[in-house]
């Protein structure tokens, strides 16, 4: 293997989507509980509802670890609270691969 090779190998291991450890499918299919606020698309159905799709995946997993765990305090986390209460973190890795790879709303 030449050096340059293993460069890009190693770019390719630390790019973005590499690192993404959420599978999408599976979050889609976990999400539909979330549709009800955030709409089919990752759009909130009202302004009281944070649009999730195209939000980093990254952050999105770390609300919703952040909700599970009660550090999220203030708007919505009484509703969110309940709503990640069951989810693993594997569950939150994938709805957070899920929303990330929706486009953003316009």
């Amino acid at each position: 293997m030449t050096l340059r090779t293993l460069a890009a190998a190693v770019l390719l291991l630390l790019s973005p989507l590499a690192q993404a450890a959420g599978d999408i499918a599976a979050g889609k299919a976990k999400a539909t509980v979330c549709i009800a606020c955030h709409g089919a698309n990752g759009v909130g159905i009202s302004p009281m509802f944070p649009n999730l799709a195209g939000q980093k995946a990254a952050y999105l997993e770390s609300q919703l670890k952040a909700f599970k765990s009660g550090q999220r305090k203030g708007a919505n986390s009484a509703q969110m609270a309940p709503m990640v209460s069951t989810l693993s973190d594997q569950d939150m890795a994938n709805l957070a691969a899920y929303f990330a790879s929706l486009p953003a709303a316009k």
